[in-house]
């Protein structure tokens, strides 16, 4: 009986592990020319991927080339009317800080946004009487 029980409990386990194999998705790649802010961690300029991850797709896992950054951030999701031209990373500028706020894959009319922390609002609001914010796009290639 506990031969089977532990038979029973080694396979639910491999069936769990493959579905979360399955669950995660290839998603974009980007090279960014300047460093940003993603939460509370700033990351270096260079070649990003980001895939998405978990049942919900909420989560989403960036990670550098180099393999030197990687995080999981959570997302919501963003709607459009057309669908998206091009695969791209979407920035918030505000002076010579970027925010990554939204992600969107080519012919999709739902992409991925991120929440502004507090980080970015302040800014935001610092700024508000200033033009010096802008979105900045950034081309995308999926994978």
């Amino acid at each position: 009986m506990k031969r089977q029980a532990l038979s029973l409990i080694s396979l639910l386990s491999l069936l769990l592990v493959a579905g979360s194999a399955i669950a995660q998705n290839s998603y974009v790649r980007a090279n960014v020319p300047f460093s940003f802010t993603i939460g509370d961690k700033t990351l270096p300029a260079g070649t990003y991927s980001i895939t998405r991850i978990g049942r919900g797709l909420e989560t989403l896992l960036l990670q550098s080339q180099s393999g030197a950054s990687k995080m999981m951030v959570g997302s919501n999701s963003v709607q459009n009317h057309n669908p998206s031209t091009k695969s791209k990373l979407v920035f918030n500028r505000y002076r010579d800080h970027y925010f990554l706020s939204e992600i969107w894959e080519e012919g999709a009319t739902c992409g991925r946004q991120i929440p502004k922390t507090s980080r970015e609002k302040e800014l935001a609001k610092e700024l508000a009487a200033s033009v010096n914010h802008e979105r900045i796009e950034i081309v995308a290639g999926i994978y």
